[in-house]
Formats: structure tokens, sequence, C-alpha cells
């Protein structure tokens, strides 16, 4: 039986304990999705319940350590250990980041770049102005710029004798996080309109040249589309093809680009950063009442070793996105599925486990070992669970070992 089954049981059997009696009560206190209801008297699994409660019991390398297990059928806990304990989340963080980025802008969001004319064209000659209104689309690069000087060309343009606008919501390339190290933005290949205004510019002269469109340097300005500009040409992303780069293959470019774009949204005029974090946070405490202070919240990729969340916080916000079913779809589309794709393509691949998990992971080796692991499975009593794990001042390696043995616990016939 795969999620999208387990999902559709979960929810019969909900109604089914609400048509015999039970009340669902909404809860937003510390650490409670706000959605979640009651299932009334549908048990948890108490063999698993032993199995989890051993498992914590065993020994293990030393360093942090702790996780948490949620039954989202019976809307109950299974179990926790030290749940409630902050630790760095790695990559994790990108569940927090990409759920309230979907819960903001919505999962039907499309990132649009554009080409305006206002003049007229005659002989080849464009009187006037062509302006290139670029937004936040993370994907696009150099040589998607082809398509723009095509539109042109299919207008019949062949020289411009006017203003080419380039309009541009950043204008300065993306700059690490004062806690990320060096190399973390030298291997990062950000899109075209995350490397500044000079990139852009350069770029967008040399693909209307190749193209055979005659313009010359003093020719390019910087500025907004002019009031009346005719749009010719747009192209759409969807921001699915965003978050699963930055969920399935945990793309710190793409978490980073949907933090610019929460940040704009929220304030145009505001810096996007700043104005993107505190959003996060305050998702954090009024959609999933979590207002404990030693949460800590640096970037969106989880780069910053010095990201602080729980267990307990993880499984909230799986709980969150599981209770949104457009959310939830998302969720079971473009997470890393264990043994098949994704961070999760070779890890978690043995035959008990193929298929069985849809999940992030967060790695982090420096300064110290940082692992972590969250997402959905399935009990063998057919119940959908979220879990996370997290380890740090571990091996990485030793924390793998965990995280597939809790794995395999959550799973067993």
């Amino acid at each position: 039986m795969d999620i999208k089954r387990s999902f559709r049981i979960g929810l019969m059997l909900a109604l089914a304990a609400a048509m015999m009696g039970g009340c669902g009560s909404k809860n937003k206190g510390n650490g409670q999705a706000g959605t979640d209801s009651e299932a009334g008297n549908i048990p948890v699994d108490t063999a698993l319940r032993h199995r989890l409660s051993d498992f914590a019991a065993l020994p293990r390398p030393a360093g942090a350590f702790g996780f948490h297990v949620y039954d989202l059928t019976a809307e109950k806990p299974v179990y926790g250990c030290n749940e409630d304990t902050v630790q760095p989340s790695a990559s994790c963080l990108k569940l927090l980041s990409g759920i309230a980025g979907l819960h903001l802008l919505g999962t039907k969001y499309l990132y649009t770049t554009s080409l305006y004319t206002k003049g007229v064209t005659k002989d080849g000659t464009f009187k006037g102005d062509i302006s290139f209104k670029a937004g936040l689309d993370p994907q696009v690069n150099e040589p998607d710029l082809d398509m723009f000087a095509r539109a042109l060309r299919r207008k019949g343009i062949r020289k411009l004798d006017g203003r080419l606008v380039i309009d541009l919501v950043l204008t300065a390339p993306v700059q690490s996080e004062v806690h990320w190290y060096p190399w973390d933005l030298a291997f990062s290949r950000y899109g075209l309109f995350y490397r500044g205004a000079e990139r852009v510019e350069k770029a967008l002269k040399h693909t209307l040249r190749t193209a055979g469109i005659s313009i010359d340097d003093e020719q390019v300005v910087r500025g907004r589309t002019p009031r009346g500009s005719h749009c010719i040409f747009r192209f759409y992303r969807s921001i699915d093809r965003v978050i699963d780069r930055m969920w399935k293959n945990s793309s710190n470019t793409q978490a980073t680009a949907l933090l610019y774009t929460i940040g704009h949204h929220v304030n145009p005029n505001g810096e996007p950063i700043a104005t993107g974090l505190a959003y996060l946070r305050g998702f954090m405490r009024n959609e999933l009442g979590i207002r404990d202070t030693s949460h800590v919240i640096h970037d969106a990729c989880g780069l910053c070793i010095h990201n602080q969340v729980s267990p307990r916080t993880l499984t909230t916000v799986l709980r969150y996105g599981y209770h949104n079913k457009a959310i939830y779809r998302m969720l079971d589309n473009h997470l890393a599925v264990s043994g098949i794709d994704g961070t999760l393509r070779r890890e978690l691949a043995s035959p008990k486990l193929q298929g069985k998990v849809h999940g992030k992971t967060g790695t982090l080796s420096h300064p110290y070992g940082i692992s972590s692991l969250a997402g959905y499975c399935q009990d063998s009593n057919g119940h959908l669970l979220t879990f996370a794990i997290m380890d740090h001042k571990m091996s990485v390696l030793d924390a793998r070992v965990l995280q597939r043995k809790l794995c395999e616990i959550m799973v067993e016939k």
C-alpha cells in the first residue's frame, strides 16, 4: 500500500470515527499544527511503540540524538526521545521554508519573466522602448534568453532605435549568509537573476546580438518598464519545479531563491531576506503554534549551523503539510523516495525500505557531523506516520545507521 492510498484510508478512518461519536478539536498550543483534529478512538500501534522504546534505549555512538514519531491516521503521538531538544537541522529546514512558502504563495504560484514593447516597428527597426522584466525565477539561465530574442525576431525587429530597459527585482548578486562557510556560496550555481544586474545585462546584450538584433551599449538602461508598454512574450515556471529540486535534490540555491520570493511577496519594497526570515518565524509562531525561543532560523536552506529546531518541530511542520491537501500533494510528489530517487536514491535502498519512505535529508559535515531525516512512511497496520530523527556531534555515517534502523522499525511487519 503506498503513501497516497494510506492518506485516503486515514481520512476515511477519521471520518468513520467521527460518525461513531469521536469529537474533533483544534489545539494551537506549543508545537501543535493548527489544523490537526482528534481521530476519535483509533489506537496507535502499541507494538510499534514498544519497538521505538527499545530503539531509544539501545547503545549508540556519542553525540546528540533525538527522534519523534507521530501517527497521522490516529492523530496521536507514538513515541519520542529528546523530541523537544533543539539541534542544528541542516537541510531538513527546507521542509519549513517550503511548506511556509507554499502556504503564502499557493501551490499554483507561477514565476514570470516578460518582454514588453512600447513603440512601432518600421523596416525592421523598432522605434521606442523594449523592456525585459525579470522576476525571481531561480532556474532561468543564459541559454534561456534565446526565447526572448526569438520573440523579437518574430515581430520583425532587427534593430533598436530607442532603449532596452532591464527591469529587475534584484540588482545585487546573492551574498553568503554570515554563518555560511565560504565554499557554500562558491559551489552554488544560482540562476541568472540572482547573479546581479551586470551579469543579466551582459547576457541579454550578447543573446540579442547573437540573434541578429542590433543594439548599442548606450541604449541599455536599468529601470522600470514604462507605463503603456505591451507584453509580447511571457515565460512561466510553476513553483513545483522549484520545490522539486529543493526537496528531492536538496538544492540550496532553490531554497534561498524561495526565501527571496517569500520576502518580495510579503513586502516588494523591503529587504527580501530579512522579510522572508521574519515570515518564516511568524509562520512557526502563528500557524504552527511554536513559541519556544530556543528555536533559531537563520536561513531557508539549512546551511547555517546555528539553525536550531527540534524533532517535534519537524513533525509538526509535516503534520501541517499533511492537513493541507494541496501542500500534501506537493510533499507526496516531490520528497525523495527511499531507494528510488533524489537524496534517498542510495540511502534506505534495502529491500525492506525501498519505496516506503518519502523524506527529506539533512547533512552537514562541518564543523562536526550534523545529520537529520524527516518525512512520512506507513506502519504495518496501514497507518500513515510522520517522523523526524536528528543527530549532531556524531559521525554522519553513524547517524545514517540510526536513521535506517528507525525506518526499518516503523515499517516492520
